[in-house]
């Protein structure tokens, strides 16, 4: 039985964005590499994650493989200024990036302390509050099992203790029913240690 057809469109949720392109990136090297060897063929694979990390597979050298295909194309080699240039431009754009990443997690922080909620739309501040009652819901759940594990090692000191008292009592009352007080030696008769 086949899955049923998915509809590609950018996937909203962040964890399960996250998710497929894990498993996806995971199966795309794994077909690289089959149809390497299974074909003898030059593969050259690179991938770029949302966060711009580099992912790559390699049949051949990499190289040599960008070489080729530039080649093949009609491309031009770059010369070291071209190069030092595009290298610059590539990491131009990464502190760019990375600084967009900055700003929004300072503004979703923002939104979460309850400031700048000004700038925000209706869907947003649904999507806003559901977060907060999902926070608020998992402390709750964190507060409560613990203060279930407080109490039941408090009332486990209590019975532990309450044990300890019923065993004192008891040899005392083992005591009296020999007609003895608990300070006695345990010797002598209903007179012991008066002054005669």
């Amino acid at each position: 039985m086949g899955r049923g057809k998915v509809e590609l469109k950018r996937i909203e949720n962040s964890t399960s964005r996250q998710v497929t392109f894990s498993k996806r990136k995971n199966g795309l090297l794994k077909k690289a590499f089959e149809l390497s060897i299974l074909c003898d063929a030059e593969v050259a694979l690179l991938i770029f994650s949302p966060s711009g990390k580099a992912y790559q597979f390699a049949s051949h050298d990499m190289d040599r493989s960008i070489a080729r295909y530039r080649n093949e194309v009609g491309l031009m080699e770059f010369n070291n200024y071209q190069r030092s240039r595009t290298i610059e431009q590539f990491w131009m754009s990464e502190i760019d990036n990375l600084r967009r990443t900055i700003d929004t997690l300072e503004a979703k922080h923002k939104h979460l302390a309850g400031e700048d909620l000004s700038t925000l739309g209706m869907k947003e501040l649904k999507q806003l509050e559901r977060q907060l009652k999902n926070g608020v819901e998992r402390i709750r759940a964190k507060k409560q099992r613990a203060l279930q594990e407080d109490n039941t090692r408090l009332q486990k000191k209590v019975k532990l203790h309450e044990a300890n008292l019923n065993t004192r009592a008891f040899g005392a009352e083992e005591c009296d029913a020999f007609g003895r007080s608990s300070g006695s030696s345990g010797f002598g008769g209903p007179h012991d240690g008066a002054v005669i």
